[in-house]
């Protein structure tokens, strides 16, 4: 079976945090809540009702401004987003021997899908609205042998695939506690990356067709 590399989003293959502060501070500032943008961009991974939770949103109040941010998203995030360094040549890499790309985040999968237009990368399979292990099932049903993230949710997510845990330092964890969670390899970004997928591409390949065989 072809190698299947799962990809987090935000701070392993792009960077949204400006227009994501940007967003939350106006949220909070219609709203009256609490909410730092600056605090809640330098901690990206967890889903937006989880944050608004921890902030102190009533929980009936939650959808609503979860809507108002998803709403106020496309036009201020998406034009103030980069990629991060490597991300194009690692989805290329995949590519190049034959894989299957997956991304899996905790974003909401139409903002996610407007920022891999924006870049003009093509992706098989994009699964949004799901973190740490609840990435698992999507990773699972492709048969993923490989989930990259920057987060120690995601490398949670991988291990409870069975997948390599790959951590990227761009986010808010240090090489550190990756490790300490689990993580497999870690680099500093994925510049890294291509190199050592085509050098574990036979390896990866055989772990592809183990976890996509029936359960």
């Amino acid at each position: 079976m072809p190698l299947t590399v799962g990809f987090d989003l935000d701070m392993t293959l792009i960077d949204p945090r400006p227009g994501m502060a940007a967003v939350m501070n106006a949220v909070a500032k219609e709203t009256g809540y609490p909410l730092d943008g600056e605090a809640f961009a330098a901690h990206l991974g967890p889903p937006l009702d989880m944050v608004y939770r921890e902030s102190g949103v009533p929980e009936e109040e939650i959808p609503d401004l979860v809507t108002r941010f998803r709403a106020l998203y496309p036009d201020v995030v998406i034009p103030s987003t980069v990629e991060l360094p490597g991300a194009a040549q690692s989805l290329a890499a995949v590519r190049e021997l034959g894989g299957t790309v997956v991304v899996v985040t905790g974003k909401y999968r139409q903002n996610a899908k407007l920022h891999l237009d924006a870049f003009g990368w093509e992706v098989d399979h994009l699964i949004g609205g799901v973190w740490s292990t609840g990435k698992a099932e999507a990773l699972l049903l492709h048969g993923a042998a490989v989930y990259v993230g920057d987060h120690l949710g995601d490398v949670r997510g991988a291990k409870a695939a069975g997948a390599v845990a790959v951590g990227v330092t761009t986010g808010p964890c240090d090489e550190a506690e990756l490790k300490e969670e689990g993580a497999d390899v870690v680099f500093p970004d994925l510049t890294e990356f291509p190199t050592w997928l085509r050098e574990n591409a036979d390896r990866l390949s055989a772990a592809s067709t183990e976890n996509s065989a029936p359960r």
